[in-house]
């Protein structure tokens, strides 16, 4: 099984994306994730990327293409999930290349739609702590009691000015694969504004009417 997930940020693609490798046996392939590993890991690939992120600079679509092409290969090009990417049309062509040169076209793509209007109050309820990192949201998974209020804080990109702009980017960029995939007939429009289960049993019932599911069979 080879397919896509993207969306909006803050459509719920990571948590889906979770839900269906654990269900499916995949390898989920996020660029963000793969950006943040090479750079942990001090590989040449990851000291290249690293000067972009500290000097606050997007990663060059070049760089991120390296590392997911390299991803796809770990993965015996079978078997995975790309987890927002490719996020523009450019990527896409790239991923498209790639992949029928080694005769693992994707299986399907699905697009998860959102409302800005509900993308911006999900992202500005989320928070995260200071020391660690660790993720909340005020409404689906507050922090603990026993976590002190102060070490809660709400990221400078979780306001509701700088998500509407980031919105903005997503639309510009991202928002043109819909219709790459469309004509190619693999994408398939999910509505993400429901509970995490309703969404995932509307992506279930894409899976298994779609060519997925001979190649799921098929390993």
């Amino acid at each position: 099984m080879r397919i896509a997930l993207f969306g909006p940020p803050g459509a719920g693609k990571g948590t889906q994306a979770q839900i269906l490798a654990s269900e499916y046996g995949l390898v989920t392939i996020s660029t963000g994730n793969l950006i943040r590993e090479a750079m942990r890991e001090g590989s040449e690939l990851g000291e290249e990327a690293r000067g972009y992120v500290t000097s606050g600079q997007l990663v060059p679509g070049e760089l991120v293409r390296k590392l997911a092409d390299s991803a796809v290969a770990a993965a015996g090009f079978n078997k995975f999930i790309l987890d927002g990417y490719p996020r523009t049309i450019e990527q896409a062509r790239w991923l498209d290349s790639f992949l029928r040169a080694y005769k693992a076209e994707l299986h399907g793509v699905i697009f998860l739609s959102v409302p800005d209007e509900v993308i911006i109050r999900r992202l500005s309820k989320r928070r995260v702590h200071r020391v660690t990192g660790e993720s909340y949201h005020l409404d689906y998974l507050p922090p603990p009691r026993d976590v002190a209020p102060e070490d809660i804080v709400q990221r400078p990109d979780d306001q509701p000015e700088a998500i509407a702009a980031r919105l903005r980017g997503y639309r510009r960029e991202t928002e043109p694969l819909e219709n790459h995939y469309r004509e190619t007939g693999l994408l398939r429009e999910v509505n993400g504004d429901s509970s995490v289960d309703v969404v995932h049993s509307r992506i279930m019932r894409f899976l298994k009417s779609s060519p997925v599911t001979a190649a799921r069979k098929a390993g």
